[in-house]
């Protein structure tokens, strides 16, 4: 067996069924668990580095209306790499190569291989993802064990939040990205609510999408939540100060009572893998901390 996986949630899962040993190739931007980076990168993108967060918007939205690729498949090294079975998505044109590209490339490839397509939207889909995998590379027992674990945990943030009333759940405004403007949208609504929140940007099982600068003043969130997709923590922290542009920043309720929060968006929150549960414990730890006890590897969210 010889995995190619292009994106960086769908690595997360082929490892966390133990299947790394027959990862040989990757996306640029696989980065997770250990060792993946250094494996062959099959994909580039077509967004210049070292461009601001407004930059990047506009040249994304001006790739998509030219119907130009956003991100390129390297069909000479996915060759080189012989797959049995490549995994994609077809969730976001956004976050990594089109589906159709994919299936198209793997109908010229020797030895037929398998195309394993993942479009999550909910938080039960992300799980379904690990049956899909599990069940096209035999390792199905493993996915269920994991699912069962990752399902646990869950559960037990569920439970935690189900006795928290419902004058005590926070109005939570969840950003996936500043500048423009732009909600936290598909599985993220559904965290929110499991953490004991009650998200007042989002809408669930859908796409993000973005708002006006007007939104967060609208909204008048008790928490802001920033995890910007794409963005680790150093370079979030160089976008935040763009949220004091917005009309009536300081006096929103979020930044009155110090409750701006922001994490990891690399890692957390737009991976559909087996961090999407971590993020869930995070967020729900930020939400309620005399509730939810710190996630089970320790990671917090950041307070600006």
């Amino acid at each position: 067996m010889r995995v190619v996986s292009l994106l960086p949630s769908a690595t997360e899962i082929v490892c966390a069924l133990g299947l790394q040993k027959y990862l040989v190739g990757v996306s640029h931007e696989c980065d997770y668990p250990a060792g993946v980076a250094d494996l062959p990168s099959v994909t580039n993108t077509a967004i210049p580095k070292g461009l601001d967060s407004k930059a990047i918007d506009e040249k994304v939205r001006e790739l998509l209306q030219t119907d130009a690729a956003l991100y390129h498949l390297n069909v000479d090294a996915l060759l080189a790499l012989k797959p049995t079975h490549i995994v994609t998505q077809a969730l976001c044109d956004v976050c990594a190569v089109s589906a159709a590209e994919v299936e198209d490339v793997a109908c010229r490839l020797p030895g037929n291989p398998q195309v394993v397509n993942l479009e999550p939207m909910s938080l039960q889909q992300v799980l379904d993802t690990f049956t899909l995998i599990g069940s096209a590379t035999q390792r199905e027992s493993e996915a269920a064990s994991v699912v069962q674990a990752l399902q646990r945990r869950v559960d037990i943030v569920a439970e935690r939040s189900a006795a928290i009333a419902d004058k005590d759940r926070p109005r939570v405004a969840m950003l996936e990205w500043v500048d423009p403007l732009f909600n936290a949208g598909h599985w993220t609504p559904e965290l929110v609510a499991m953490a004991g929140g009650i998200d007042c940007l989002g809408n669930l099982n859908q796409p993000s999408v973005g708002l006006s600068d007007n939104a967060l003043h609208e909204a008048q969130p008790d928490v802001l939540f920033v995890a910007l997709c794409g963005f680790d923590l150093s370079r979030t922290e160089q976008d935040l100060p763009l949220l004091e542009r917005l009309p009536g920043w300081a006096d929103l309720p979020c930044v009155r009572d110090e409750r701006v929060y922001y994490t990891d968006g690399n890692a957390y929150f737009s991976r559909a893998g087996p961090r999407l549960v971590e993020s869930l414990e995070v967020l729900a730890h930020a939400l309620h901390p005399d509730v939810h006890p710190v996630s089970p590897s320790g990671e917090t969210a950041k307070i600006w």
